[in-house]
Protein backbone atom coordinates (compact mmCIF):
# COMPACT_ATOMS: atom_id res chain seq x y z
CA UNK A 1 0.00 0.00 0.00
CA UNK A 2 1.29 3.44 -0.88
CA UNK A 3 1.73 5.60 2.26
CA UNK A 4 -0.81 8.39 2.54
CA UNK A 5 0.79 11.73 1.57
CA UNK A 6 0.69 13.48 4.94
CA UNK A 7 2.26 16.89 5.02
CA UNK A 8 5.50 16.87 7.01
CA UNK A 9 5.70 20.50 8.08
CA UNK A 10 3.10 22.56 9.90
CA UNK A 11 3.36 25.39 7.39
CA UNK A 12 2.31 23.08 4.52
CA UNK A 13 -0.86 21.82 6.18
CA UNK A 14 -3.78 22.94 4.01
CA UNK A 15 -5.27 25.13 6.76
CA UNK A 16 -2.76 26.85 9.10
CA UNK A 17 -5.21 26.73 12.01
CA UNK A 18 -8.76 25.66 12.70
CA UNK A 19 -10.00 29.23 12.39
CA UNK A 20 -9.27 28.91 8.66
CA UNK A 21 -11.41 25.80 8.19
CA UNK A 22 -14.57 25.91 6.09
CA UNK A 23 -17.80 26.68 7.99
CA UNK A 24 -15.91 29.07 10.29
CA UNK A 25 -16.59 32.78 9.70
CA UNK A 26 -12.96 33.47 8.72
CA UNK A 27 -13.62 31.85 5.33
CA UNK A 28 -16.11 34.54 4.29
CA UNK A 29 -15.40 37.58 6.44
CA UNK A 30 -13.79 39.66 3.68
CA UNK A 31 -16.81 39.56 1.37
CA UNK A 32 -19.81 38.82 3.60
CA UNK A 33 -21.72 41.57 5.41
CA UNK A 34 -24.47 40.10 7.62
CA UNK A 35 -27.93 41.63 7.78
CA UNK A 36 -29.36 41.75 11.27
CA UNK A 37 -33.01 40.83 11.80
CA UNK A 38 -35.25 43.85 11.66
CA UNK A 39 -33.06 45.68 9.15
CA UNK A 40 -34.39 46.61 5.72
CA UNK A 41 -33.43 44.00 3.13
CA UNK A 42 -31.63 45.27 0.01
CA UNK A 43 -33.41 44.90 -3.32
CA UNK A 44 -32.21 43.80 -6.74
CA UNK A 45 -30.51 40.75 -8.20
CA UNK A 46 -28.02 38.89 -6.10
CA UNK A 47 -26.63 35.52 -5.01
CA UNK A 48 -28.73 32.51 -4.03
CA UNK A 49 -28.19 29.88 -1.34
CA UNK A 50 -30.72 27.17 -2.20
CA UNK A 51 -30.76 24.06 -0.03
CA UNK A 52 -32.17 20.71 -1.02
CA UNK A 53 -31.89 18.28 1.86
CA UNK A 54 -28.18 17.97 2.68
CA UNK A 55 -27.15 19.52 -0.64
CA UNK A 56 -26.55 23.00 -2.00
CA UNK A 57 -27.89 23.97 -5.41
CA UNK A 58 -25.08 25.43 -7.50
CA UNK A 59 -24.50 26.34 -11.13
CA UNK A 60 -22.05 24.10 -12.97
CA UNK A 61 -20.02 25.83 -15.68
CA UNK A 62 -17.14 23.92 -17.28
CA UNK A 63 -16.80 21.81 -14.18
CA UNK A 64 -16.64 24.82 -11.85
CA UNK A 65 -19.40 25.13 -9.22
CA UNK A 66 -20.66 28.61 -8.33
CA UNK A 67 -23.61 30.08 -6.50
CA UNK A 68 -26.53 31.08 -8.75
CA UNK A 69 -26.42 34.82 -9.32
CA UNK A 70 -28.96 37.22 -10.78
CA UNK A 71 -32.73 37.16 -10.59
CA UNK A 72 -34.50 34.30 -8.81
CA UNK A 73 -33.85 31.03 -10.69
CA UNK A 74 -36.92 30.07 -12.72
CA UNK A 75 -37.16 26.60 -11.19
CA UNK A 76 -37.90 28.03 -7.72
CA UNK A 77 -41.56 27.26 -6.90
CA UNK A 78 -43.81 30.09 -5.77
CA UNK A 79 -44.20 28.53 -2.32
CA UNK A 80 -40.54 29.22 -1.62
CA UNK A 81 -40.09 32.36 0.43
CA UNK A 82 -36.46 33.49 0.03
CA UNK A 83 -35.11 36.04 2.44
CA UNK A 84 -31.91 38.05 2.56
CA UNK A 85 -29.25 37.35 5.20
CA UNK A 86 -26.74 39.94 4.06
CA UNK A 87 -24.45 41.00 1.22
CA UNK A 88 -22.02 38.71 -0.58
CA UNK A 89 -19.45 40.53 -2.71
CA UNK A 90 -21.67 43.60 -2.53
CA UNK A 91 -24.87 41.91 -3.74
CA UNK A 92 -27.89 40.62 -1.78
CA UNK A 93 -27.48 37.05 -0.52
CA UNK A 94 -30.80 35.19 -0.23
CA UNK A 95 -31.55 31.75 1.17
CA UNK A 96 -34.38 29.27 0.69
CA UNK A 97 -34.96 25.53 0.45
CA UNK A 98 -36.49 23.04 -1.96
CA UNK A 99 -38.24 19.70 -1.63
CA UNK A 100 -35.86 16.74 -1.77
CA UNK A 101 -37.91 15.26 -4.63
CA UNK A 102 -37.81 18.29 -6.91
CA UNK A 103 -35.77 17.85 -10.10
CA UNK A 104 -33.09 20.48 -10.68
CA UNK A 105 -32.68 21.57 -14.33
CA UNK A 106 -29.29 22.03 -15.96
CA UNK A 107 -26.94 23.84 -15.65
CA UNK A 108 -27.86 23.68 -11.96
CA UNK A 109 -27.04 20.73 -9.77
CA UNK A 110 -27.47 19.77 -6.11
CA UNK A 111 -24.01 19.18 -4.65
CA UNK A 112 -23.98 17.23 -1.33
CA UNK A 113 -22.15 18.87 1.56
CA UNK A 114 -20.74 15.43 2.44
CA UNK A 115 -19.51 14.60 -1.07
CA UNK A 116 -16.30 12.58 -1.08
CA UNK A 117 -14.52 15.22 -3.17
CA UNK A 118 -13.85 18.88 -2.39
CA UNK A 119 -15.69 20.44 -5.35
CA UNK A 120 -17.19 23.35 -3.42
CA UNK A 121 -14.70 26.04 -2.44
CA UNK A 122 -14.34 27.12 1.17
CA UNK A 123 -16.47 30.25 0.83
CA UNK A 124 -19.40 28.47 -0.82
CA UNK A 125 -19.21 25.67 1.75
CA UNK A 126 -19.27 28.20 4.56
CA UNK A 127 -22.18 30.21 3.15
CA UNK A 128 -24.13 27.03 2.48
CA UNK A 129 -23.51 25.82 6.01
CA UNK A 130 -24.68 29.16 7.35
CA UNK A 131 -27.90 28.85 5.35
CA UNK A 132 -28.48 25.34 6.65
CA UNK A 133 -28.02 26.45 10.26
CA UNK A 134 -30.34 29.45 9.86
CA UNK A 135 -33.12 27.48 8.17
CA UNK A 136 -32.87 24.72 10.76
CA UNK A 137 -33.18 27.26 13.58
CA UNK A 138 -36.20 28.89 11.99
CA UNK A 139 -37.91 25.53 11.51
CA UNK A 140 -37.28 24.47 15.12
CA UNK A 141 -38.13 27.80 16.76
CA UNK A 142 -41.74 28.39 15.82
CA UNK A 143 -43.19 27.73 19.28
CA UNK A 144 -42.09 28.39 22.84
CA UNK A 145 -40.72 25.39 24.73
CA UNK A 146 -41.96 26.94 27.99
CA UNK A 147 -45.61 27.64 27.23
CA UNK A 148 -46.25 26.65 23.62
CA UNK A 149 -46.86 30.21 22.49
CA UNK A 150 -45.91 31.47 19.05
CA UNK A 151 -42.42 32.91 18.62
CA UNK A 152 -41.55 36.03 16.63
CA UNK A 153 -38.21 37.43 15.49
CA UNK A 154 -36.17 39.71 17.73
CA UNK A 155 -34.52 42.70 16.09
CA UNK A 156 -30.75 42.73 16.05
CA UNK A 157 -30.15 38.99 16.54
CA UNK A 158 -31.36 35.53 15.54
CA UNK A 159 -33.26 35.35 18.82
CA UNK A 160 -37.00 34.60 18.98
CA UNK A 161 -39.44 36.09 21.47
CA UNK A 162 -42.51 34.31 22.87
CA UNK A 163 -45.63 36.42 22.38
CA UNK A 164 -47.34 34.71 25.33
CA UNK A 165 -44.85 34.46 28.20
CA UNK A 166 -42.10 36.79 26.97
CA UNK A 167 -39.34 34.16 27.16
CA UNK A 168 -36.40 34.81 24.83
CA UNK A 169 -35.04 31.94 22.76
CA UNK A 170 -31.68 31.86 21.00
CA UNK A 171 -30.10 29.41 18.51
CA UNK A 172 -29.12 26.14 20.17
CA UNK A 173 -25.59 24.97 19.36
CA UNK A 174 -24.68 21.38 20.29
CA UNK A 175 -21.04 20.96 21.45
CA UNK A 176 -19.17 17.81 20.43
CA UNK A 177 -15.69 16.56 21.25
CA UNK A 178 -13.55 14.99 18.53
CA UNK A 179 -10.25 13.41 19.47
CA UNK A 180 -7.09 11.93 18.01
CA UNK A 181 -5.52 9.28 20.26
CA UNK A 182 -1.79 8.64 19.85
CA UNK A 183 0.28 5.64 20.95
CA UNK A 184 3.93 6.21 20.16
CA UNK A 185 3.96 6.58 16.34
CA UNK A 186 0.46 5.18 15.90
CA UNK A 187 -2.92 6.86 15.93
CA UNK A 188 -6.39 5.49 16.60
CA UNK A 189 -9.03 5.77 13.89
CA UNK A 190 -12.57 4.44 13.75
CA UNK A 191 -15.07 3.64 11.04
CA UNK A 192 -18.87 3.90 10.86
CA UNK A 193 -20.76 1.64 8.48
CA UNK A 194 -22.44 4.53 6.65
CA UNK A 195 -19.12 6.15 5.67
CA UNK A 196 -17.60 5.80 2.20
CA UNK A 197 -15.74 2.55 1.60
CA UNK A 198 -12.32 2.48 3.23
CA UNK A 199 -12.73 5.76 5.12
CA UNK A 200 -11.65 6.02 8.75
CA UNK A 201 -11.97 9.04 11.02
CA UNK A 202 -11.71 10.21 14.61
CA UNK A 203 -13.76 9.31 17.66
CA UNK A 204 -16.38 12.00 18.29
CA UNK A 205 -19.52 12.48 20.34
CA UNK A 206 -21.90 14.91 22.00
CA UNK A 207 -21.28 16.51 25.36
CA UNK A 208 -23.26 15.10 28.29
CA UNK A 209 -24.64 17.11 31.20
CA UNK A 210 -22.18 17.74 34.06
CA UNK A 211 -19.25 17.03 31.75
CA UNK A 212 -16.33 19.06 30.42
CA UNK A 213 -15.28 18.81 26.79
CA UNK A 214 -12.11 17.00 27.86
CA UNK A 215 -14.15 14.51 29.88
CA UNK A 216 -16.43 14.02 26.90
CA UNK A 217 -13.46 13.21 24.66
CA UNK A 218 -12.09 10.62 27.11
CA UNK A 219 -15.51 9.04 27.69
CA UNK A 220 -16.29 8.72 23.98
CA UNK A 221 -12.96 7.00 23.31
CA UNK A 222 -13.54 4.51 26.11
CA UNK A 223 -17.18 3.84 25.20
CA UNK A 224 -16.47 3.29 21.51
CA UNK A 225 -13.10 1.52 21.63
CA UNK A 226 -12.35 0.40 25.21
CA UNK A 227 -9.21 2.57 25.25
CA UNK A 228 -8.40 4.81 28.23
CA UNK A 229 -6.58 8.06 27.48
CA UNK A 230 -4.56 10.67 29.33
CA UNK A 231 -3.18 14.16 28.63
CA UNK A 232 -6.29 15.31 26.78
CA UNK A 233 -5.37 18.63 25.15
CA UNK A 234 -7.56 21.10 23.26
CA UNK A 235 -6.24 22.05 19.79
CA UNK A 236 -9.03 23.94 17.99
CA UNK A 237 -12.68 24.06 16.97
CA UNK A 238 -14.94 24.21 13.93
CA UNK A 239 -18.53 25.19 13.29
CA UNK A 240 -20.26 22.08 11.93
CA UNK A 241 -23.71 23.17 10.73
CA UNK A 242 -25.26 19.72 10.21
CA UNK A 243 -27.48 21.00 11.55
CA UNK A 244 -26.04 22.99 14.49
CA UNK A 245 -22.91 21.58 16.10
CA UNK A 246 -19.62 22.93 17.35
CA UNK A 247 -16.73 20.47 17.04
CA UNK A 248 -14.10 20.93 19.76
CA UNK A 249 -10.89 19.15 18.76
CA UNK A 250 -8.51 17.35 21.10
CA UNK A 251 -5.35 15.25 21.06
CA UNK A 252 -4.85 12.59 23.74
CA UNK A 253 -2.31 9.92 24.60
CA UNK A 254 -3.02 6.23 25.05
CA UNK A 255 -2.99 5.24 28.73
CA UNK A 256 -4.22 1.63 28.79
CA UNK A 257 -6.43 -0.94 27.14
CA UNK A 258 -6.79 -2.75 23.85
CA UNK A 259 -9.36 -2.04 21.17
CA UNK A 260 -12.83 -3.39 21.83
CA UNK A 261 -15.21 -2.08 19.18
CA UNK A 262 -18.63 -0.91 20.37
CA UNK A 263 -20.64 -2.55 17.59
CA UNK A 264 -23.69 -0.40 18.26
CA UNK A 265 -21.57 2.66 17.40
CA UNK A 266 -18.83 1.53 15.04
CA UNK A 267 -18.02 -0.93 12.31
CA UNK A 268 -14.28 -0.97 12.99
CA UNK A 269 -11.45 0.66 14.97
CA UNK A 270 -7.72 0.26 14.39
CA UNK A 271 -4.29 1.67 15.10
CA UNK A 272 -2.69 3.23 12.01
CA UNK A 273 0.65 4.86 11.26
CA UNK A 274 2.24 6.94 8.52
CA UNK A 275 3.58 3.75 6.97
CA UNK A 276 0.29 1.85 7.23
CA UNK A 277 -2.48 4.41 6.64
CA UNK A 278 -6.18 3.82 5.93
CA UNK A 279 -7.45 3.81 2.36
CA UNK A 280 -9.18 7.15 2.90
CA UNK A 281 -9.35 9.90 5.50
CA UNK A 282 -12.05 12.48 6.26
CA UNK A 283 -12.31 15.30 3.68
CA UNK A 284 -10.12 18.38 3.97
CA UNK A 285 -13.15 20.50 4.91
CA UNK A 286 -13.38 18.76 8.32
CA UNK A 287 -11.55 19.42 11.57
CA UNK A 288 -10.98 15.65 11.74
CA UNK A 289 -8.67 15.81 8.72
CA UNK A 290 -6.89 18.88 10.07
CA UNK A 291 -6.16 17.18 13.40
CA UNK A 292 -4.91 14.00 11.76
CA UNK A 293 -2.59 15.83 9.37
CA UNK A 294 -1.14 18.09 12.03
CA UNK A 295 -1.03 16.04 15.22
CA UNK A 296 -0.23 12.53 14.16
CA UNK A 297 3.26 13.91 13.53
CA UNK A 298 5.87 14.57 16.20
CA UNK A 299 5.43 18.20 17.22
Amino acid sequence: MTPFPFEKQEETVRYPSTVDLPFNHEAVKEHFVPLTQGSAAPEGDGYWLILQGNSLVVCSENGVLNLPCGAAPRFLPEICKPFCIGLWQGLPLRITSLSRTMEIPEPFTAEPFNASGDRLDDAILTLGGMAMQILHWQKKSRFCSCCGGELTSMSGSWGRLCNSCGFEHFPVIHPCSIVLVRRDDQFLLVRKSEWAAGRFGLVAGFLDMSESLEECAAREVFEETGIRVKSVRYVGSQCWPFPSQLMAGFVAEHESGEITVAENELEDARWFSRDVPPEALPPHRSIARWIIEKYMLVE
